[in-house]
C-alpha cells in the first residue's frame, strides 16, 4: 500500500509529524523552567501521541515507511535548531517566535490530515476505528494554544 496515493500521503505527513514532534521538544527544552516551557511540555506530549496514532494507522493499513521522508523531517528539525536558537540575530526571543509559528503551521497541516482522512474513512476499517473528530478537535486546541503563545512572543521578537 506504500505505492498508492494514501500511502504516499501518510508518508508525507509522517515526515511532518516527526519534524513537529522534534520541534515541540526543542521549544520545550529551550524554555525549561519558564511558562512557555511548561506549556510546551503538555503540547509536546500530545504532538508525540498524534505521531504515534499516525504510525499505528500506517501499520494497520500496511503502509511501509519512506526513509527519505523520515530522514528529511529529522534533518530539517536539526537544521532548525540553529535558525530558531537566535544565533543569527543574537535574540532567542525571535527564535522562539519563529519556532512557535512553524509548529502552529504544522499543527494546521496535521488537522488537514485528519479532515482528509475523515472524508475517506468509509474506505478503510482502520480509519473508521480512529476518533477522527477527537483528533481534529485536539489539533484545533493545540493550534489555539500555540497561536496564543506565538502572539504573546511577537512584541519581543519583532521589536527593534
Amino acid at each position: 500500500m506504500a505505492d498508492n496515493p494514501l500511502g504516499t500521503y501518510l508518508n508525507d505527513h509522517m515526515g511532518g509529524a516527526m519534524l513537529g514532534s522534534e520541534l515541540a521538544d526543542q521549544i520545550r527544552d529551550r524554555n525549561e523552567g519558564t511558562p512557555l516551557g511548561g506549556l510546551m511540555a503538555s503540547i509536546a506530549a500530545e504532538i508525540e501521541e498524534d505521531r504515534e496514532v499516525l504510525d499505528n494507522l500506517m501499520d494497520e493499513l500496511g503502509v511501509g515507511r519512506n526513509p527519505v521522508k523520515q530522514v528529511t523531517g529529522w534533518v530539517a528539525e536539526k537544521m532548525s535548531r540553529v535558525k530558531f536558537s537566535g544565533v543569527g540575530l543574537g535574540d532567542s526571543g525571535h527564535g522562539n517566535f519563529m519556532a512557535l509559528e512553524s509548529l502552529a503551521l504544522g499543527v494546521l497541516g496535521k488537522r488537514s490530515l485528519w479532515v482528509a482522512l475523515k472524508a475517506v474513512e468509509g474506505q478503510h476499517d482502520a480509519l473508521r476505528e480512529l476518533d477522527l473528530d477527537g483528533l481534529i478537535e485536539r489539533a484545533d486546541a493545540q493550534h489555539h494554544v500555540l497561536e496564543r503563545a506565538r502572539i504573546q512572543a511577537a512584541p519581543v521578537a519583532l521589536s527593534g
